[in-house]
């Protein structure tokens, strides 16, 4: 409760969130009408330039209208990681409180907003020729083989990390090799700077999973039509892609890249697609209801936008 108390001078930041066609981006925009809001995107796929059918990114009129943040920074041949995120986010909310605005941040990439919220231990920023290093030693031995030399480093880290997970073995090795100590040793010793912003949270939550479930199917089925293969097709033209960056294992783009290596069909290419964006809502709903600080709303509600405003206007006059 000192804590919640000790929070109340300072800025507050806005957050909607919640699962994959949710209808948080459109609620979002509407918001940013009502209020003097600036969106700050919290999606791991908004980042990447060219990649906007399969992102379901907002299109170049509403990016116009309403200003956005973090959407469009990479080129899909590069990475992010919590830790850039956390650093972009903070620096954009810098600029929007100090035009005095409220930034908002708006998407489903809860990993992002938690590493936001509860703070980003001080670890040493990404090193290219170290990381150079261990990219060609996963060439030369495989991902499932740096996570037996992790193991024997960084045995916690190792533990809670898949044998396939390339980006966190990266890290965590990267970590390691630069500071000779292992990242999950650092993680607990060094304590988190603490958020300069009081949150304000909302989340559009479906009271019928299978209506979420129908609007996932309809939202796939109109990325294909406008062209999904399409765009990843010009996409490999443009870049050296491959299908393990994380770029490429976003939902939508793993499952084409299967279709034009000529692995699946068409058919199993919409299949896989609409599985797989199913997994990811009902990943996002686990965190979810991890969050109870997080003030929830029906997505399926006639006009959600009008209780989120409800809601963060109450809070903001509190």
């Amino acid at each position: 409760m000192h804590a919640d108390r000790d929070r109340q001078g300072l800025p507050p930041a806005l957050v909607l969130t919640g699962p994959t066609a949710s209808g948080k981006s459109g609620v979002a925009v509407e918001l940013a009408h009502c209020l003097p809001c600036e969106i700050v995107s919290v999606d791991s796929a908004l980042v990447y330039r060219g990649m906007d059918i399969g992102t379901a990114k907002p299109d170049a009129a509403t990016l116009a209208r309403v200003p956005h943040h973090l959407v469009d920074l990479l080129e899909p041949t590069e990475r992010y990681s919590a830790a850039r995120f956390v650093e972009d986010a903070l620096s954009a909310m810098a600029g929007i409180t100090a035009r005095g605005n409220l930034p908002l941040l708006t998407g489903g990439t809860m990993l992002y907003l938690k590493a936001l919220a509860s703070g980003i231990t001080d670890l040493p920023q990404a090193d290219a020729a170290t990381r150079g290093v261990i990219d060609a030693m996963a060439a030369d031995s495989g991902w499932p083989a740096l996570h037996e030399e992790l193991s024997r480093c960084d045995p916690d880290s190792a533990a809670r990390l898949d044998p396939n997970d390339a980006q966190r073995i990266q890290r965590a090795l990267e970590v390691y090799y630069l500071t000779g100590e292992p990242m999950s040793k650092l993680l607990r010793e060094r304590p988190p700077t603490p958020l300069p912003y009081r949150l304000i949270q909302a989340a559009l939550l479906p009271s019928d999973r299978s209506v979420l479930h129908a609007r996932i199917e309809a939202r796939f089925d109109e990325m294909l039509e406008l062209g999904l293969i399409g765009e990843l097709r010009r996409l490999r033209e443009r870049h050296a892609l491959d299908p393990d960056l994380p770029s490429m294992r976003c939902v939508g783009y793993r499952q084409a890249w299967a279709y034009l290596d000529g692995h699946t069909s068409l058919g199993q290419l919409r299949s896989t697609g609409i599985a797989a964006t199913r997994q990811l809502a009902k990943r996002q709903l686990t965190w979810l209801r991890s969050m109870p600080e997080v003030a929830t709303f029906d997505c399926l509600a006639p006009h959600p936008m009008g209780q989120v405003l409800d809601f963060f206007g109450g809070m903001l006059a509190g």
